[in-house]
Formats: structure tokens, sequence, C-alpha cells
């Protein structure tokens, strides 16, 4: 009595397709006589595995077959296939070398000429000033690029000639080389996997549909960029292979340092010195920002490293909406190269002190005065 073909893959009656081409991959691979040298049985499991998948996988055939069972093709004067028996190690090589087999894929197989190309991406990396980062700017740069060439308009022949199917893959892009019973696809190196042959190339790019230009490209800086910002200029890139599309710019940002300005995230920071007669008086000083100078109140008796905060005095989100704070740092400048007038008159203000004058150093001896004894 002939084998189940649901059973001899050890599937059910529902499996779908790709449950078909897991369980005859698994079975094709594991009693294929290259596998098993000399091994009878294993040759008579492979031939069945593979009578049942060339049955179930038709859908037609399957059909017949639920309906049937094995007499729907026995009735035809034949076996499953209807007048011939299938040829087990062509069907193995037929779905493992592609077209919608299970093996497509795998082992670099597949067929089928090559489509158009799409170039490559191509990067640039450019500087610019912090205040350009800040408020955005537009520059153009120049890079060597493939573009399709002006004379055959990209197809790489010459004006009233074409292309031939090629004779070496008989125009599938593709030849194959046995390893085993494996067989593994490759590009054809006399067509380079396209499946045609130019006539005659074009005598400006060769047959190559590309030549190679230095273009000026305008590039969109927006505001609020840092240092590692990448930006993407669609289809500036290489032109394609055969008509295919082109690829991208894609532009990495680099931010030059500044005299005057540091930047964490979208807050601005600088470090101002302060006379010492203005840090103990008080009073009023311009500070620079990055939109021009403002003035800010220092309180009286403001100490070395004081902060202010200039709200809305950053750089912009690269996001769209609103802006990062400026940090104003006080570093207090102790006056040097004093004149005779100038000493006299901070001694008398020294004399004029007391321990009120200054806590911090008032309450730093007192915690220190046992160390002094």
């Amino acid at each position: 009595m002939a084998k189940d073909y649901y059973e001899m893959l050890g599937v059910d009656r529902r499996a779908s397709q790709d449950d078909l081409k897991k369980a005859y991959r698994k079975l094709a691979m594991q009693y294929h006589p290259d596998r098993n040298p000399g091994d009878e049985e294993a040759e008579e499991h492979f031939k069945e595995v593979s009578e049942a998948y060339e049955v179930l996988n038709d859908e037609d055939k399957r059909r017949q077959y639920d309906q049937y069972g094995h007499d729907a093709f026995t009735r035809k004067g034949g076996g499953p296939s209807g007048g011939h028996t299938v040829d087990p190690f062509d069907l193995f090589s037929q779905v493992f070398q592609g077209g919608g087999g299970i093996f497509d894929g795998l082992f670099g197989g597949g067929g089928g000429r090559s489509g158009p190309r799409q170039g490559a991406d191509l990067r640039y990396d450019l500087e610019i000033d912090f205040e350009e980062a800040v408020f955005g700017t537009e520059q153009r740069v120049t890079i060597p690029q493939a573009v399709a060439c002006d004379r055959c308009g990209g197809s790489g022949s010459e004006a009233g000639s074409g292309k031939r199917t090629c004779s070496h893959c008989r125009g599938q892009g593709q030849v194959r080389m046995a390893q085993g019973f494996f067989s593994v696809s490759q590009p054809c190196p006399h067509c380079q996997g396209q499946g045609e042959v130019i006539e005659k190339p074009c005598r400006k790019c060769q047959g190559e549909g590309r030549v190679n230009e230095r273009k000026t490209i305008p590039i969109r800086i927006p505001a609020g960029v840092d240092t590692g910002v990448q930006l993407r200029v669609a289809g500036a890139g290489q032109a394609g292979q055969r008509g295919g599309p082109s690829g991208d710019l894609r532009v990495v940002i680099h931010v030059r340092p500044h005299d005057v300005f540091t930047r964490e995230e979208n807050d601005i920071y600088c470090d101002v010195p302060l006379p010492f007669h203005v840090a103990a008086l008080g009073g009023k000083v311009k500070v620079p920002t990055i939109s021009g100078a403002t003035e800010i109140r220092i309180p009286a008796g403001t100490q070395n490293g004081a902060r202010f905060r200039l709200r809305d005095k950053g750089i912009p989100s690269l996001r769209g909406y609103g802006r990062g704070d400026q940090h104003v740092r006080i570093t207090v400048e102790v006056p040097t190269k004093l004149n005779t007038a100038q000493k006299e008159k901070l001694q008398e203000f020294a004399d004029l002190c007391d321990e009120s004058t200054n806590p911090k150093w008032r309450d730093f001896l007192e915690k220190a005065k046992r160390f002094f004894s």
C-alpha cells in the first residue's frame, strides 16, 4: 500500500506551503545520497519525500490527491506527475537553485538577472563655525561623484546600438557552480550579473553608464546642529547602475571650538572675569551672548564661581521648539602689579576690616585653630 504523502513529510493535512517547504528541506538534506553513500534505504526515503513534496507543493495536484488519494495519478497511467515519474535529484536541484524554491538565498543561491541597482551613499565631513551651528546656515560642498553619462543617458550603449542576451549565462545573470550536492549561484562574470551584453559600448563611459565628475551641492544646515549630527541629502550620492536610483549624500557635522562660549546640550556657558572691586561693591557689567552683548547686575559681595542664568539665550532646539539658556560663570580677579597709591589705599581698607568682613575666613580659622597651636 502506498504511503500517505503527508505522513512521509511529517506534516498535518492542513499544513501551509511554508510548512511543506520546511519539512522537505529537513528530510531531503537528511536522506540525500551524497550524505548517505551506499545507503539504499536512505536513497529510497529521499525519493519518497521528493515525490510527496512534488505533489503537495502543486495546488492542483494536492487538491486531486486530497480527493482521490494515489488513484488521482495512477488513473492517468503514471506517477504523480501524470505520465512520468518525478526525478528526485532534478527536483532537489530546482528547489535549491532558486525560482521560488525553499533554498533561495542559502549559500548565495538564487537566480535571475539583476535589475537596476541603487547607487552607493557618499559621506562628507563638514566643519562649521559655532555661530553657524547656533543660527543655521547654507553652504555649498564640492564632491567627486559618479553621475549618469550624458552621452548615452546612462544606458552604456552608443546611439543606435543596443544589448544582446549574454551567451554565457543565457540571460539569467547568474552562473552556478556545483559543490557536492550543493549548487552555488554567483553573478555571471561576462555580463556582471545583468544578463545582457552591450553590443557597442558608449565611448565616453566605456559602457559603464556613469562618469566621474566634481559636483557642487547646496547643503542647508538647520539651527541647533552639533558635532556628530548627520544631514541626509536624498539622491545626491553615486548614480545608480543601469538607470537605478542614486544613493544619498550623508553630511557629518563638526563644529569648531569657540573662543568665548562652550556648549552642553542646548545651553551655552561663558566664563567672565570680574574685577575685585566690582565683586565687592556690586554694579552692572556687560557680558557677551551669542546674540550680542547684554548687561547683568552684580550684587555686592559676589563670590568667585557664582553663576548667573540668562534665559533663552542658548541654542535653539534642533527639533524646532524652544531654546536653551546661557550660564555666566564669575571668576573674581585679584588685582596684581599695584602702584604705591593703590597699595596704600588697599592697606587702609585692610586696616578697617575685622572678622565680620570675611566671615568664611573667620569660620575656617575657628575650625582649624587646633592645627596652629
